[in-house]
């Protein structure tokens, strides 16, 4: 029997989510996406397994070799989803890419990644021409195919096959692409009843948008490998279009980053009746606030499930249903995984696991399946990620006597000023406590060339106080960690995929004042 260290030999993504629902449960829902003013749209299992399966079909008439790479730039409604799925069934690996995207951003995606292919909106380019040599289809070429080629049987491939390729937001540097296995699929099963608990019979509501592996993952390819109902939002954003779609699709899981849930909470109108459906949250992508969590559960009675993970392996750490949730912790290292915090001060430079609360690069063992292939042409930087047989991504962390995971950051992020190694995670835990503040971080803001100080970049509820928030923070925090200032923003700097760009932050001061020093 299969276990989690031990997919089937032969496996295929696409299969792994449709085939067996479209034989047990053809008229099931399997898909609907909502658009503005009520708008709807559902398929059943039959009809997505039929569609993805003719437009494999039709890929291949493409003459593209096995394995060759099938970019996706389209916009967020059905022929992305066929897409995605379809050129793995038809052993091709897509690479899903975002419509914010600019011409130039997109067009780096498809010379690194090499693509023989890009299914390519109308209304969306690239800042050239495509290349003669790459094969290009429109959303009404796609959804042609899905409606008249000959259906295929999905391709038999491995599961160590390339199943897709998905480049990283590029916050430091190029983009660079991270290639996943077809058994990257089976290795989200930990997922299914250490973070979501989720069955058959549920509702699964995504608020991001269709490239980002986030919804991809926890929006499509879990819902459908468990026989649940996958809705999907292509609508203008909206806090009160979330209560809605809940209520009005009977959504029992709602998936989103930590903000949506604030908004919500703030600017969304909905009633307890309206979230009766809703049995929890999830989140990903970035901390959850304790605040944010203890407030969601105060007005709507649900408990929020936090998790950690990354592009390289999805999550791996998770608080989940019956587990006990330490407000700050993203939970625990799900069931059946190796994860370890690992310390690199041996002579020999061997890393040894750390003690309990002490701090050290968060690791998952290589023998996990959901753990990528290695990133795309990017050997050098492949090999810096692995200590042996662990993978390394670089956020650093510490696990308690229980074994609960207290994310310190990034590597990278950790702060110094004055000497002192800090964590703005955990800086930021305390601040955001105060009822002045809706969203905060840490950062260092440079007063000099030769001098930078610890800042506090604070999206403030009302009054904007200062003095009160630094008061706040030195009754909760030792001296050192202690922000020396106090920067009130409209917004923090975020990517597209909603994560915080805390090298941005600086910028976040006005053109026009010059920072003052603070007192010591």
């Amino acid at each position: 029997m299969p276990s989690l260290f031990s997919p089937p030999a032969r496996f295929n993504i696409a299969r792994y989510c449709l085939a067996e629902h479209a034989a047990a449960r053809p008229e099931k829902t399997a898909l609907i996406i909502a658009g503005a003013d009520g708008a709807e749209r559902r398929w059943c299992y039959a009809e997505i397994d039929g569609m993805v399966r003719r437009l494999a079909g039709g890929l291949l008439t493409l003459g593209l070799p096995s394995g060759a790479r099938v970019m996706i730039r389209t916009d967020n409604d059905l022929p992305y989803v066929l897409a995605f799925f379809a050129a793995m069934a038809a052993g091709y690996v897509p690479l899903p890419s975002s419509a914010a995207l600019t011409g130039d951003e997109a067009e780096f995606l498809l010379n690194d990644s090499a693509a023989g292919a890009v299914v390519l909106s109308d209304r969306l380019g690239l800042a050239h021409e495509v290349p003669p040599s790459v094969r290009v289809l429109d959303d009404v070429g796609i959804s042609r195919l899905a409606e008249t080629a000959p259906a295929i049987d999905y391709a038999d491939t491995s599961a160590e096959d390339p199943a897709f390729l998905i480049y990283t937001s590029g916050t430091v540097g190029r983009p660079k692409g991270v290639l996943h296995a077809h058994r990257a699929a089976w290795g989200r099963r930990p997922m299914y009843q250490g973070w979501y608990g989720i069955g058959a019979d549920d509702v699964v509501l995504h608020a991001g948008a269709f490239n980002w592996t986030y919804t991809l993952g926890v929006g499509l390819i879990d819902p459908w490998a468990n026989g649940a109902t996958a809705v999907l939002y292509n609508g203008p954003a909206d806090p009160a279009v979330w209560p809605e779609l809940i209520a009005r699709f009977g959504v029992s899981i709602f998936a989103t980053v930590p903000s949506p849930y604030r908004r919500i909470l703030k600017y969304g109108r909905f009633s307890a009746d309206g979230l009766r459906p809703l049995r929890h949250g999830l989140t990903a992508g970035e901390a959850l606030p304790p605040s944010v969590q203890q407030a969601w559960r105060d007005v709507t009675g649900t408990p929020l499930y936090e998790a950690l993970g990354m592009s390289e392996i999805s999550t791996y750490v998770s608080t989940g249903p019956g587990m006990p949730i330490k407000p700050g912790s993203p939970g625990r290292p799900q069931p059946g995984r190796r994860v370890a915090i690992l310390i690199a001060d041996a002579p020999d430079g061997e890393a040894r696991p750390a003690r309990a609360g002490e701090p050290g690069l968060l690791a998952v063992h290589r023998s996990d399946p959901g753990l990528m292939l290695g990133y795309w042409r990017r050997p050098e930087e492949e090999a810096l990620v692995y200590r042996g047989e662990w993978f390394c991504g670089g956020d650093m962390a510490h696990m308690d006597d229980d074994g609960y995971v207290w994310f310190h950051g990034r590597h990278d992020d950790i702060l110094n000023p004055g000497g002192y190694r800090l964590s703005p995670l955990e800086i930021e835990g305390v601040l955001a406590q105060h009822p002045m503040v809706q969203e905060v971080a840490v950062g260092e803001l440079a007063l000099s060339p030769e001098l930078k100080i610890l800042a506090a970049f604070v999206v403030a509820d009302g009054a904007r106080d200062e003095a009160a928030l630094l008061a706040w923070a030195k009754q909760h925090l030792a001296g050192y960690k202690v922000p020396r200032r106090v920067v009130f923003v409209p917004q923090l700097p975020r990517n597209r995929a909603g994560k915080l760009l805390r090298r941005d932050l600086p910028a976040s001061v006005d053109a026009g004042q010059a920072p003052a020093r603070s007192k010591a």
